[in-house]
Formats: C-alpha cells, sequence, structure tokens
C-alpha cells in the first residue's frame, strides 16, 4: 500500500495551461476598465463602438455601487478612433442619466471635433448631459421606447447664496444651450421652452422627451434602431473617402 500510495505521488502532473488563465484575466481587465468584455477587432472591423452608460463620472469619483462612464476612460479612446487610420468611423450608444456638466460637454466637444464620420443612438435613455453628447455626432437615432430628459443645470452639495453663483450657473447652462443648439435642429426658444416647462418632471422642471418627439422638435435626427445606426454610419463612410478621378485608371 504504501509502495502505491509513493508510485501515484510521484506521477508528473498535467501541466497547467497558462495561455487560458492569462486570456481570462485579460477579458476581466477589459470589463473593469472599459465596462465591455471585447474592443473591436482592428484587422476586422473599421468602427469603433463606445457605450456611454450609467452616470457620467465627473472630477469626483462615485461610489462604487454606481454605473458610471468614466471621461478619463472615454477620451483616450477617442484620440486613438481619429488617430488609427484602419477605424473609419464611430458607433456611441447612450443609456445614460447624465452626470458631470463638464465631464459630459469635454466628450461631446471631443466627438463633434472629430474628422470621421460618428453616429449616435439613444437606447433607453440620453438624459440631463446625455442630451448633448447625443446630438454631438454627424446623425443622430433614438429608440422609440428611450427617453431625453431636457432640465436645468442643478448644483449638489454646498451652495452659496450670493449673485455670483447664479451667474455661473446661468454662464454654464448657456454653454449646454448653445453647443445642443448648433449641434442639431432644435431652436433656442424651443429648447428652452422644454428645459424650463413646469408640470412635466414630478419633482423638477423640465421635461421628459419620448423617441418621436425628440424627432419632431429637431433635437434627433430619426427614430431608429441599431440596423439603421450601423447602415448610416457606413453610408457616411462611404461618402467620407476621398473620390478617385477617372483619369487615374490602373493600366
Amino acid at each position: 500500500m504504501e509502495y502505491y500510495h509513493q508510485e501515484q505521488q510521484d506521477q508528473p502532473q498535467a501541466p497547467q495551461s497558462p495561455q487560458k488563465e492569462q486570456k481570462g484575466s485579460g477579458i476581466l481587465e477589459k470589463i473593469q476598465e472599459l465596462g465591455q468584455t471585447n474592443v473591436p477587432d482592428m484587422d476586422t472591423s473599421n468602427i469603433h463602438c463606445m457605450t456611454i452608460i450609467g452616470q457620467i463620472e465627473g472630477h469626483m469619483q462615485l461610489p462604487p455601487q454606481n454605473k458610471t462612464t468614466k471621461y478619463e476612460h472615454i477620451i483616450p479612446q477617442l484620440v486613438a478612433v481619429e488617430q488609427n487610420p484602419k477605424i473609419e468611423g464611430l458607433l456611441l450608444i447612450l443609456n445614460t442619466v447624465g452626470g458631470d456638466v463638464e465631464a459630459g460637454l469635454a466628450i461631446s466637444e471631443m466627438v463633434a471635433s472629430m474628422s470621421k464620420p460618428s453616429v449616435t443612438l439613444v437606447l433607453g435613455g440620453g438624459h440631463s448631459i446625455g442630451v448633448p453628447i447625443a446630438v454631438a455626432a454627424n446623425y443622430s437615432f433614438i429608440a422609440k421606447t428611450a427617453t431625453m430628459t431636457i432640465h436645468p443645470v442643478r448644483l449638489t452639495g454646498l451652495v452659496i447664496g450670493v449673485p455670483q453663483t447664479f451667474e455661473y450657473l446661468d454662464k454654464m447652462q448657456e454653454r449646454v444651450i448653445s453647443f445642443v443648439t448648433q449641434q442639431s435642429g432644435i431652436s433656442e426658444e424651443k429648447f428652452k421652452e422644454l428645459m424650463l416647462s413646469k408640470g412635466n418632471l414630478t419633482r423638477d422642471i423640465g421635461t421628459n422627451v419620448v423617441g418621436t418627439d425628440a424627432v419632431e422638435y429637431g433635437l434627433i435626427d430619426e427614430v431608429g434602431g441599431i440596423g439603421q445606426a450601423l447602415k448610416k454610419l457606413n453610408a457616411l463612410i462611404d461618402a467620407n473617402k476621398p473620390v478617385k478621378d477617372e483619369g487615374d485608371m490602373v493600366q
């Protein structure tokens, strides 16, 4: 019995596969850092898909139980999309409650200033500061059941009751209004009317705009889903490619 036990111990064990462990840890790392399992393969896809989900996090870190989109993760990805010659278009999918105004405007300005075609798709909700991000692309879609809440800029925490505080809020609000009206088809008067509407929201002033209404107001270009968004983005990519002269034929 002792000899048999020793023989079992002396048997070489099967080598573990470090590749599987490394692969698994890599996927977990991507989920933790980017909130998604896989980044599109540059060799097979010419479109980069990016998601804006949960609450947009600014300079202050939110509690760990909150689903957040961190602007320090999004901005480097946008720079990479702009620089990478293999990526020809950006698809931005939103399901966000809003969040930090300056972080949201920073993302919006980055998307609006890109030279490559971009399309946004609002699924579920594109509320508050998610509105400027939704209209920042070259073309925007919204699902039939998706909504967008338009309300004034607010402050949380300690507020000093002096005229300068209200002037600061007013200037920040004007930045949002100016960007949205320049990037979409809605007029400034209509956007302010929706923003300051009373009785539409139970605990706040503003308006909750459903998909078809957002298109009717000129805020979003079209009602649609992922299929229409990708079709439009591919059309914009084809239109963005340089046209070859008829004389430049290969002999």
